[in-house]
């Protein structure tokens, strides 16, 4: 099996109020936090995380392709066909610490004063204009039907990770441009023959940022992490609903009976 999920989590990785050191927050935990409170104080003070899902091991292979062609032009401090075609005037930035960056449980951070929490994220790229800019650019790989855009609700957590990003390249003094840019490859389907070649249409989308939601959402996380009741679930959480199917059921008696006695008082979280 790929995966074996094995709660709790080891306690080092868990939030202690009573602690003074400070404690890491993942750009995609702060996701978790914005899509569902509960969840979020389940993973972070007790331990107990959302199941994983299965990696998208093809979008992954597209990551690692993009960064090698982007990497080639880095080097030659040139501009990448795609950036002409989209009208991009800019290169792809070199700096010494763009490894680190890239990598995950590394990434760019930031140790937020005001809440003691530090912050950070792995990038895809950064390109930098003429201005000295930073563009913070996200590699996306997909395959539908028609033209790839930011519109889907669920692409909020997109435009959040974009933010976080460009947030955390500002804390750490860098000139950091309100456009990033998100390469969107779509993959093609509608060919006569596969001949062990996807080939993709790839399309540069500008994005907009706006991080002033980052600071007021950090202390909501700080003062959620050190209250002793978690909070309410989010509405539409999957997750959240599904344990309170199982805590119905238990209540209403409607389990089997040689399940019942795993129930204590008629609920489980």
């Amino acid at each position: 099996m790929p995966f074996i999920y094995n709660p709790p989590k080891p306690r080092q990785y868990l939030y202690d109020p009573k602690s003074k050191s400070p404690f890491k927050v993942s750009r995609s935990a702060i996701d978790l936090y914005c899509n569902c409170p509960k969840c979020f104080y389940l993973d972070k003070r007790l331990g107990v995380a959302q199941p994983p899902g299965y990696p998208f091991t093809l979008n992954s292979a597209v990551d690692y392709l993009l960064k090698k062609e982007f990497d080639i032009l880095r080097k030659q401090k040139k501009t990448h066909p795609l950036m002409k075609k989209f009208g991009i005037d800019a290169v792809p930035y070199q700096h010494q610490d763009l490894n680190a960056w890239r990598e995950n449980f590394k990434g760019i951070t930031y140790l937020d004063p005001q809440t003691n929490l530090i912050v950070g994220g792995a990038i895809d790229d950064v390109w930098v204009n003429k201005k000295s800019e930073l563009h913070i650019v996200d590699y996306k790989a997909t395959s539908k039907a028609g033209e790839v855009t930011l519109d889907a609700d669920w692409q909020i957590g997109y435009k959040r990770q974009m933010e976080i990003y460009q947030w955390l390249f500002r804390q750490n003094k860098f000139k950091v441009s309100s456009t990033g840019y998100f390469v969107y490859c779509n993959g093609i389907t509608d060919t006569e023959k596969f001949d062990a070649k996807l080939e993709f249409e790839i399309k540069i989308i500008p994005y907009e940022g706006d991080d002033s939601w980052i600071a007021p959402k950090l202390g909501e996380i700080k003062k959620i992490l050190d209250s002793e009741q978690a909070p309410p679930s989010a509405p539409d959480c999957d997750f959240c609903k599904y344990r309170e199917a199982i805590n119905n059921s238990a209540k209403n008696q409607t389990a089997p009976k040689d399940l019942k006695g795993n129930f204590k008082e008629g609920k489980l979280f």
